[in-house]
């Protein structure tokens, strides 16, 4: 992984711990898609805090995405977000 990725994971990391109860189990992972282009954001919370990452009608989890896709623009990498349910 990229020097460029792992900030782009760690940006995201410190904004999530923003917004769940239990910001110690926040983990993100830049997973480098198949042919190098660009890379795939895993993201796990606990369980309890997954409806504050998806948020009411799914806002929250719009605008997350929103923030790393003006991040791809800005870096001319492609950047997606998931969040992986454990």
């Amino acid at each position: 992984m990229t020097e460029e990725r792992r900030r782009v994971a760690a940006d995201l990391r410190t904004a999530l711990r923003l917004l769940v109860d239990r910001p110690e189990q926040v983990r993100v992972e830049a997973v480098d898609r198949e042919g190098g282009a660009g890379a795939i954001l895993e993201v796990r919370v606990a369980p309890a805090d997954v409806g504050k990452i998806i948020g009411r009608e799914g806002r929250t989890i719009d605008a997350l995405r929103a923030l790393v896709s003006a991040r791809s623009a800005a870096e001319g990498e492609r950047y997606d977000f998931e969040l992986i349910e454990t």
